[in-house]
């Protein structure tokens, strides 16, 4: 059923909600950056560098569920065919390479007063680095093979693969001696970060989230003018 759907019908949807997202996502991030920047207190020990934190946390966070997102949705549309997981997973890549590259990017500006070096090969950095490098592989796959049922099987081995270093990231402040400190927010436990840093936090993950939402919905959406161009109306 789901590789019968309407392309007119999708477009539509998708096309629509791009305004409401939009919006939506103004008004969260202007909340976002007025709890982070100014209503948030300073750290005892870092003091205003803290408030990268509000940034670098989130893209992590959002970097990581993309790619997970993409590895279950390539895993699934390569077994049992399914066309539209493999253009959602598509049109999700960018903005997952985006919200890592700006983890990294902002880890390394963080990493210079905290740590008093602007890189490290840490346990946790290296592994998002690695990760990136799988973003890249990805996105690349499609652009080298013209062949389109090629590049959906290369770009999914390659998703599925990287799936692997998820909960190396994760895990890895755990398994070695690592300069990041242990996890401060836990779902499955007591989170140790104080509710007024949690807060602003919180705002920007969702903030981040609804951007990245209307980066995927922009490439989807690219991705069904492309299909329909070729004379095709379902996926």
């Amino acid at each position: 059923m789901i590789n019968h759907l309407n392309l007119n019908k999708i477009f539509t949807i998708t096309s629509r909600s791009q305004k409401y997202i939009l919006f939506l996502f103004i008004i969260v991030i202007s909340v976002g950056l007025l709890e982070a920047l100014i209503l948030s207190p300073e750290d005892y020990k870092q003091s205003d560098a803290v408030r990268i934190m509000y940034v670098h946390v989130p893209s992590a966070w959002i970097s990581l569920g993309i790619f997970s997102l993409i590895s279950f949705l390539s895993f699934f549309g390569l077994v049992f065919k399914i066309k539209n997981f493999t253009i959602i997973s598509k049109s999700f890549a960018p903005s997952g390479f985006l919200f890592c590259l700006i983890a990294l990017v902002t880890g390394s500006i963080w990493g210079k007063p905290t740590w008093g070096t602007w890189w490290a090969w840490d346990a946790r950095i290296t592994s998002m680095l690695i990760l990136l490098i799988f973003y890249f592989i990805y996105i690349l796959s499609w652009k080298i093979f013209s062949e389109k049922d090629k590049a959906f099987k290369i770009s999914s081995y390659i998703s599925i693969i990287g799936i692997i270093n998820i909960p190396i990231i994760k895990f890895s402040v755990d398994w070695w001696s690592t300069l990041h400190q242990p996890a401060s927010v836990n779902f499955m436990s007591e989170t140790s970060i104080h509710s007024s840093m949690l807060f602003p936090l919180t705002i920007m993950t969702a903030a981040f989230a609804l951007f990245s939402l209307l980066i995927f919905l922009m490439k989807y959406n690219t991705e069904l003018i492309r299909i329909k161009n070729k004379g095709l109306d379902r996926l």
